[in-house]
């Protein structure tokens, strides 16, 4: 494959109107333009700093875009990369204002073209050289760049939840577009959503009481990706009062073999529905198929009574639609009778 050219020192002068100030500021007004002040947050280790608000941000990915779309800030975007699926009802007509810059992952002519002030990722792995460019060589280009808290790791507070990350995502993002009081509702509303989804947990207070649940994010050539103890499920299972079976893994979306799946006997099954994906084994669908189909797991209580859970696959990696996901689980539980 070719690889793409790095950014150079070419990039368009409109990248100018990125702000370098270090300094730290009370925040922008909602309308806030030159002159207003300057704000500084850190991500992931880095400083960033704008004397004004962003008018020229690109997303790198569908969980950053979201997120913005969220936050009322489809006009001042330039550019969004690499969607997964159809973004949901709530945010087709924003969307539709913003230009793709690249259906998959951009790299950095892509980039360049988009003459972006900032640049919004949700995972560290789309800033290398051979995508959209190193946060190095963005910043020497005077381009600021945001990774989410949630794949910062080393760098966070002990003990922080994924929902409070990205929680501290949507502040921090807040205080550099100078909509603060917007990321205020949406983490009031999202932490409310959280406590609801754990209103039955304390129904189940031993931990060796809880059910155990596998996620089952896909199936590629027959072999199946499940969720592991470092992704975010593991922290949806213990709001809700359940156990991921597969917490013992140190991966996010760890390949198994359905004869593990089998041991762990899990009481339900979490399908992620990654249908639009459109790979092999991503639709909910051709995972039911092949768990009822396999001469060993067809033969789990948790396959056999339907004990099995569907929520959009998307929602199981963090973003802003993960609460979704998360009321899904805490509704699905008691439907499936584990609270009451």
């Amino acid at each position: 494959m070719r690889h793409p050219t790095r950014l150079g020192i070419a990039l368009t002068l409109a990248l100018a109107t990125a702000g370098c100030s270090t300094a730290a500021g009370g925040g922008f007004r909602a309308d806030a333009g030159p002159g207003a002040g300057a704000v500084s947050v850190t991500s992931c280790g880095r400083q960033v700093s704008f004397t004004a608000p962003p008018r020229r941000a690109v997303a790198l990915d569908q969980a950053s875009t979201e997120t913005l779309l969220e936050l009322g800030l489809q006009d001042r975007m330039a550019g969004t990369a690499n969607l997964k699926t159809k973004v949901p009802a709530p945010y087709v007509a924003a969307y539709a204002k913003v230009p793709v810059i690249a259906p998959k992952i951009a790299t950095a002519e892509q980039l360049r073209a988009a003459a972006p002030d900032f640049v919004v990722a949700g995972s560290a792995d789309l800033y290398t050289a051979d995508r959209a460019g190193t946060r190095e060589e963005l910043e020497a280009l005077q381009v600021p760049t945001f990774v989410s808290a949630v794949d910062c790791p080393g760098r966070n507070p002990a003990g922080a939840t994924p929902f409070e990350l990205l929680f501290s995502d949507y502040a921090n993002l807040g205080e550099l577009f100078g909509v603060r009081e917007r990321a205020e509702r949406l983490v009031a509303d999202q932490r409310a959503a959280v406590a609801k989804a754990a209103e039955n947990a304390s129904k189940i207070p031993r931990e060796a009481d809880r059910p155990s649940v596998v996620y089952l994010y896909s199936v590629f050539n027959g072999m199946p990706y499940v969720a592991g103890g470092s992704g975010l499920p593991s922290e949806m299972s213990r709001i809700v009062g359940a156990r991921n079976a597969f917490d013992d893994v140190d991966q996010d979306w760890p390949e198994v073999t359905w004869e593990e799946v089998a041991r762990r006997e899990p009481d339900f099954i979490v399908i992620g529905d990654l249908s639009e994906r459109g790979r092999p084994g991503d639709s909910a669908a051709e995972k039911r198929a092949a768990m009822t189909g396999h001469p060993v797991i067809s033969k789990l209580a948790a396959v056999r009574d339907g004990r099995i859970l569907e929520v959009p696959g998307i929602e199981l990696d963090p973003s802003v639609r993960s609460v979704h996901a998360l009321g899904l689980l805490a509704d699905g539980m008691k439907d499936l009778g584990h609270v009451r």
